[in-house]
């Protein structure tokens, strides 16, 4: 029984966290897409276009999938420190380890996204900044 729920949870967060996704899925007509070219002399297919899919893709992991997971992990978190009571301190061990590693996990996705930001502006990148 418990190796059947260590697997539906995962996919049952997954899916919690598909739904808005796809109910999103249908483009604005003033979105440009995923990459704003067609190939045409007006909308070519350059170093910028490659750059506004990277701007993109980057802002949909790091907003849409980072920090709802980490808030996700922070609140099962503190339900297992608040749970706890007086049960034995592996209980709480156990949540102090989920902050820490939802917290690191954070850091390190912003840490990412600043190198990427700095590689992009050192190669020349003049679009608009990543992230932001």
């Amino acid at each position: 029984m418990q190796k059947i729920i260590k697997f539906l949870v995962p996919i049952f967060m997954f899916i919690i966290l598909l739904i808005p996704v796809l109910s999103f899925a249908a483009q604005d007509p003033s979105s440009p897409g995923l990459v704003p070219c067609d190939g045409s002399v007006a909308r070519p297919c350059d170093f910028n276009a490659f750059m506004t899919l990277v701007n993109t893709v980057i802002k949909f992991i790091l907003f849409n999938l980072a920090v709802p997971i980490a808030a996700i992990m922070f609140a099962y978190a503190g339900f297992l420190l608040v749970t706890a009571g007086g049960e034995a301190a592996s209980a709480r061990t156990k949540a102090k380890d989920i902050f820490t590693n939802a917290a690191l996990g954070l850091i390190l996705a912003a840490a990412a996204w600043l190198i990427i930001r700095t590689l992009l502006a050192i190669l020349g990148y003049q679009g608009a900044w990543i992230g932001f």
